[in-house]
């Protein structure tokens, strides 16, 4: 049977079957590609997400994907762009790995204020131009209203999200300083 071990934030380890894995970064690539972003970089985001070490050669990952160099350049080149994956110099080689950058979730989530904001500045500039109490422009101003409430919301997640995870550390951080 195929079974890698994996190791947990207590240090125990267990056995996990490395095919079942395998169709696991396939099914969240599928669903990261189902959300818009491209197949293979999907698939090297995935394979990235699960591996133990964090971090993986283009080479280990055109063979975890079977995939071609060039398709994992492609991939990780694209990844890069999108901030998601960060490129660093395996120590003591010339050898580039690819890992998942830190918190790239939040990051991810806090771009979107970015975006959010200049949707709304845009759609404000539309609204003016289309003339005030014309049907054009109500619709406008009722998609930068909500680009605005989303803007609100969005904000108001991350700082509790910053908060859950300051208590989730510190906890581990206690929990930690107990056990030995």
């Amino acid at each position: 049977m195929n079974e890698a071990p994996i190791a947990h934030r207590d240090d125990r380890r267990e056995e996990r079957d490395a095919e079942a894995l395998a169709g696991f970064v396939e099914r969240f690539a599928g669903q990261l590609v189902d959300a818009g972003m491209p197949r293979m970089p999907s698939r090297v985001f995935a394979a990235l997400l699960t591996s133990d070490a964090g971090r993986m050669t283009a080479a280990e990952l055109a063979e975890a994907l079977q995939a071609s160099p060039a398709a994992i350049s492609g991939a990780v080149r694209y990844l890069g762009h999108v901030n998601m994956v960060a490129r660093e110099r395996d120590p003591g080689t010339r050898r580039d790995v690819y890992l998942v950058r830190p918190d790239v979730w939040y990051e991810m989530m806090a771009g979107r204020d970015q975006t959010l904001r200049l949707w709304t500045r845009t759609l404000r500039e539309g609204e003016r131009l289309a003339g005030s109490g014309t049907p054009a422009a109500d619709r406008l101003a009722d998609a930068a209203e909500f680009f605005d409430f989303m803007r609100a919301e969005l904000d108001a997640m991350l700082k509790r999200w910053r908060e859950h995870r300051e208590h989730r550390e510190h906890r581990e951080q206690r929990h930690g300083d107990h056990a030995v």
